[in-house]
């Protein structure tokens, strides 16, 4: 059995240790927020952050996981409040959304790091393939994100989903609060 914490959440998966971290976090726990692409760690689209790193989860096992922390989109801010999320959403960054979700995490650890990152900081961070383009809209957005955390910048919030987070976790058990 392997154990380690997801969105601050102590896990426990009954699963074949080799098993990626990206099935056991779709397919056991229903955090659907990291999304498959490629399955060769290529595009991005299932990056999480473990132990403060980012990290493609389609190329990391649940047995490697063991004893670590790891935060998916769905636990960066269950409000969605975390100040990228704020920002991609009042700037309109993404287009079909789809590698949002591991681009916001790479995002917030490279923001953990340096809350003013330069654009060649930003494009060694975000690796990410994106199908639509976003990148000028990108660096703008996580530099903007960066104001924010600093205090530099306020972004109009964003209108809630009408989900609480409550209401969400009824569906997603790995959303309730242990």
């Amino acid at each position: 059995m392997t154990k380690f914490t997801v969105n601050d959440r102590p896990v426990q998966y009954r699963m074949d240790p080799a098993t990626p971290l990206l099935w056991a976090l779709r397919d056991a726990s229903n955090l659907t927020g990291t999304k498959y692409g490629c399955g060769t760690g290529d595009c991005g689209a299932c990056t999480v952050d473990m132990d403060g790193e980012a990290v493609r989860s389609c190329q990391v096992s649940i047995a490697a996981a063991e004893g670590k922390f790891v935060t998916t989109i769905e636990g960066l801010s269950p409000d969605r409040g975390h100040p990228l999320q704020q920002v991609f959403a009042a700037d309109n960054v993404s287009q079909c959304g789809y590698c949002i979700p591991g681009i916001i995490m790479a995002a917030s650890v490279l923001l953990r790091r340096t809350s003013d990152p330069s654009e060649e900081e930003i494009d060694a961070a975000i690796t990410h393939i994106c199908r639509c383009g976003i990148y000028p809209r990108l660096r703008g957005a996580i530099q903007r994100a960066g104001r924010v955390m600093r205090g530099e910048e306020v972004v109009d919030a964003v209108p809630p989903s009408g989900i609480s987070p409550d209401e969400a976790a009824k569906t997603v058990p790995a959303l309730r609060k242990p």
